[in-house]
């Protein structure tokens, strides 16, 4: 009996260490969890590193199609042209060698029956130093950081002055125009000019040259007539 007990215990431990060993076996076999998901992982970083090179490729083409394109003639002319439309219509802020005029009334220490309306700046007086240095070549000009452009009005409006639909101006007035500084100088103080002209009544009018004018842009509001040659709307 004792020696049939041994061998059922034998038995028994056999089987035991058979089935632990077919088990070290099986998980053998099966891919560790986490070594998984990391090749996975690696595999989507390396997809992704494709895709990026790929994108990279497609914008350099591009640049370099928009490089040759932007470097042709005719694109030239039209971004030439683009931009001197832009300085005429006084949308963007510009600056260049120039000049800075500066008017203010009469200092002149009025007579018994003088008339003082003589002695003080007009909206024609600023007006015509405007006009004066437009036809001198003034690229652009500005009255007291107001951008002149082709609609903007000088109008009186008692002691001040009204451009630009709602702004009002008062002297002194300081005018700034981006052009040849000595073409632009000479026009307003030749003989018989336009700041002779004011000095006789006593309107103070200077004037210095400046290598770097910094002129604005427009900052009204802009209404487009779509019915040119035709009927108003």
């Amino acid at each position: 009996m004792k020696v049939k007990g041994y061998l059922w215990g034998i038995a028994l431990v056999a089987v035991v260490f058979g089935f632990m060993l077919a088990m070290q076996l099986k998980a053998d076999t099966v891919e560790d969890p986490s070594l998984e998901s990391t090749n996975r992982l690696a595999e989507q970083i390396e997809q992704r590193q494709k895709d990026v090179q790929e994108l990279q490729e497609k914008v350099d083409n591009m640049r370099l199609a928009l490089e040759e394109a932007a470097n042709q003639p005719e694109l030239r002319t039209i971004q030439r042209q683009l931009s001197t439309a832009s300085i005429m219509a006084g949308v963007t802020p510009v600056t260049g060698p120039g000049i800075e005029v500066v008017l203010n009334d009469s200092n002149v220490v009025l007579q018994p029956g003088q008339n003082p309306n003589l002695y003080v700046l007009h909206d024609e007086d600023v007006l015509k130093v405007l006009n004066e240095l437009k036809a001198a070549g003034a690229e652009a000009l500005a009255l007291n950081d107001q951008r002149m452009i082709a609609t903007s009005e000088i109008r009186c409006t008692g002691p001040t002055i009204l451009t630009n639909g709602n702004k009002r101006l008062a002297a002194p007035f300081v005018i700034t125009a981006i052009g040849d500084p000595d073409t632009l100088y000479n026009a307003l103080f030749m003989k018989g000019g336009v700041a002779e002209q004011l000095k006789f009544w006593g309107i103070q009018v200077s004037a210095k040259k400046m290598k770097e004018v910094v002129i604005p842009s427009y900052g009204g509001a802009i209404s487009y007539d779509l019915n040119v040659g035709g009927e108003r709307s």
